[in-house]
């Protein structure tokens, strides 16, 4: 969804297609509910939607609309999800708190914990543990070689470092004050790279996260910042964006060149990422060409 302004673009939940699968296994008396972040998505594009009884906030494809996030916020609610009677329940290290998922193993629950996934190869382990979960192994190895057809299929090769587009990550939270660059591992370096952009922060800054300073954006000096919807929303927008310290200074505060992503879509690894990187990459080259 482009704006009026050429150099700002917004990639919405619509403008993305989730890829699914018809699934090799069939369950039956499976009642699942997904807390892992992003993994209801998966299970839905598995074939298993008529299992799921329970989500996270995370996961939110269109076909989801029906199954009850049982979370308040990233919270877990133990008695709403036990009234939900699931016999599975999958989980991931950020899932919490610790008490809430005492609570459900003592009710006699099966949890399973799923690794996280900030890039491809942690998607796929990711894809073969929810599919080692539910005992599905077929479906998820079908899943998993059609979604990985489809992100090399939509991979932009990269062309002379000096012609691609420099792009900065930054994650925005205005109302907390917290003001952050991407840097190597925060999950938006791996999407930056697919389109044959630089990610300018993972490449100078060894951390995920760096806090913004005006002399780390001086050192950076992106063509275009890349953020989160409600991050940017959270700032001001643009023109709240190029107040915060060095933005103006730099390439992309100069030109105002920005991309916003939905919050749930940008860092969610899932059915949906083949489609975001080839939309990412069509808005980089709008900005590139402007």
């Amino acid at each position: 969804a482009q704006s009026s302004v050429v150099s700002q673009t917004v990639i919405t939940q619509s403008d993305v297609t989730s890829i699914s699968i018809t699934p090799v296994e069939k369950l039956t008396d499976v009642r699942i509910v997904a807390l892992a972040n992003g993994a209801a998505e998966l299970i839905a594009a598995m074939g298993y939607l008529d299992n799921l009884v329970g989500r996270d906030i995370a996961s939110s494809t269109p076909e989801l609309k029906d199954v009850p996030v049982v979370t308040s916020g990233h919270q877990v609610i133990p008695e709403t999800i036990i009234a939900l009677q699931p016999t599975l329940v999958i989980v991931d290290d950020a899932t919490g708190p610790s008490s809430a998922i005492t609570k459900l193993e003592s009710a006699r629950i099966r949890i399973v914990n799923i690794s996280q996934s900030w890039n491809l190869a942690d998607l796929v382990t990711k894809i073969e543990e929810i599919g080692a979960a539910l005992k599905a192994p077929k479906s998820a190895a079908l899943l998993k070689n059609i979604l990985l057809e489809s992100v090399n299929g939509n991979l932009v090769k990269s062309g002379p470092a000096d012609k691609r587009l420099k792009v900065a990550f930054l994650y925005l939270r205005g109302t907390s004050s917290i003001y952050l660059v991407g840097g190597q591992g925060s999950g938006a370096d791996y999407l930056i790279n697919a389109t044959g952009a630089i990610d300018i922060g993972a490449q100078q800054l060894d951390k995920p996260f760096t806090p913004l300073t005006a002399e780390t954006m001086a050192q950076l000096n992106p063509d275009l910042i890349l953020v989160m919807i409600a991050g940017l929303e959270s700032v001001g927008g643009v023109s709240g964006l190029v107040e915060l310290p060095g933005i103006a200074q730099t390439g992309a505060g100069k030109n105002r060149q920005v991309v916003a992503v939905d919050d749930s879509l940008l860092l969610s690894f899932g059915p949906r990422t083949p489609s975001l990187i080839s939309e990412l990459a069509a808005a980089f080259e709008v900005i590139a060409n402007a």
